[in-house]
């Protein structure tokens, strides 16, 4: 069973919160969030807890340990493979008492890194990058596999409720165009060719729909995210900014548009990461309800296949800022069903 624990007037963020106090973060996203709770990330507390070393937390016999170029694979678990760990253990410590405090939230969100993100970001020992090595490729997307799979027993443990997989791609674009960079920066990547793209992905997103038995959730806020590729991947969701995809067309919007037209939903970023001069609510929903218009579907889409977010992580905003892009957010939800019902 993939049912989606999303539907009408859900809402959620994409997982950072700024500060570095997990209780209260904590307390703020299964408050404010109950429905799809997004297990909270403080990036701001440094090594380990941004989303490359947070996710190299969660690897099951691998290791990383941090030069000054970054994450390099390690022969051995040290000190910032042992932070990664702990931060991470702090994290569900508080969001277990949060759950206590409030009740448990009908579904909880968690996001790594993918596999094609984390091993543009971490170094092997000879300086190249993961992805290079196709045998390191491979054990490192097993290692992930096997240690969202530990994660997401333990969160359902934890908070009693269904668990939700994110994969963070952010940098998969620059993967398959081939304009990523060596870690020298004297050179860029051999772009990887989307049939090998998708078959790792699928390789990880399916065993987890499986271990969670909820729909993957695939982020990307590239201004022209692979939406076909993040499908046939196996994607049930597909996360994107709305905000900043300008004029939807060619073959962008035929993939948005087959997307929603074959049930796939669409969590859209609308509600900007920092304080904008503008936070009318309407103002906001413009981008949705422009691309509901543009690829020819009535409004009633919008509170059926997509989820209202930020834009992005809200790490770099204010606290009173992102306590407000929440309520945005949930306002925006609570909007789309009211036009559907119109």
């Amino acid at each position: 069973m993939t049912d989606a624990p999303w539907g009408p007037g859900i809402a959620t963020t994409i997982g950072s919160m700024p500060g570095t106090d997990p209780v209260e973060a904590a307390r703020t996203v299964v408050g404010e969030l109950p429905d799809l709770t997004p297990f909270p990330e403080l990036p701001g507390r440094g090594v380990g807890a941004d989303v490359l070393g947070r996710t190299a937390g969660l690897l099951v016999d691998l290791a990383v340990e941090v030069v000054p170029s970054g994450y390099r694979v390690a022969g051995r678990p040290g000190r910032d493979q042992q932070r990664a760990v702990d931060l991470l253990r702090w994290d569900l410590d508080a969001v277990e008492q949060a759950v206590a405090e409030k009740g448990a939230p009908r579904a909880v969100k968690v996001q790594a890194a993918g596999p094609w993100t984390l091993a543009a970001g971490i170094e092997l020992p000879r300086g190249h990058r993961v992805l290079t090595d196709h045998g390191a490729l491979r054990d490192f997307t097993a290692s992930l596999t096997e240690g969202l799979r530990e994660h997401i027993a333990q969160v359902a443990d934890r908070t009693g409720s269904r668990v939700v997989v994110q994969l963070d791609e952010p940098v998969l674009p620059a993967v398959l165009a081939g304009s990523l960079p060596t870690p020298s920066g004297y050179g860029t990547v051999p772009a990887v060719p989307e049939p090998e793209a998708q078959r790792l992905l699928a390789e990880v997103v399916e065993p987890l729909t499986a271990a969670a038995g909820t729909p993957v959730v695939v982020h990307c806020c590239a201004s022209r995210p692979p939406v076909a590729l993040l499908r046939r991947a196996g994607a049930g969701a597909i996360a994107l900014d709305a905000s900043g995809l300008g004029d939807v067309s060619g073959d962008l919007a035929d993939e948005l548009g087959e997307a929603w037209e074959e049930g796939t939903t669409l969590f859209l970023g609308l509600v900007p990461s920092t304080e904008p001069a503008d936070a009318a609510l309407r103002s906001l929903a413009r981008p949705a309800f422009d691309l509901a218009s543009r690829l020819g579907f009535a409004r009633e889409v919008l509170a059926e296949r997509s989820v209202p977010t930020p834009t992005c992580g809200l790490a770099g905003a204010t606290p009173s800022w992102a306590r407000r892009a929440i309520s945005l957010t949930t306002d925006l939800a609570k909007l789309f069903t009211d036009e559907a019902e119109q």
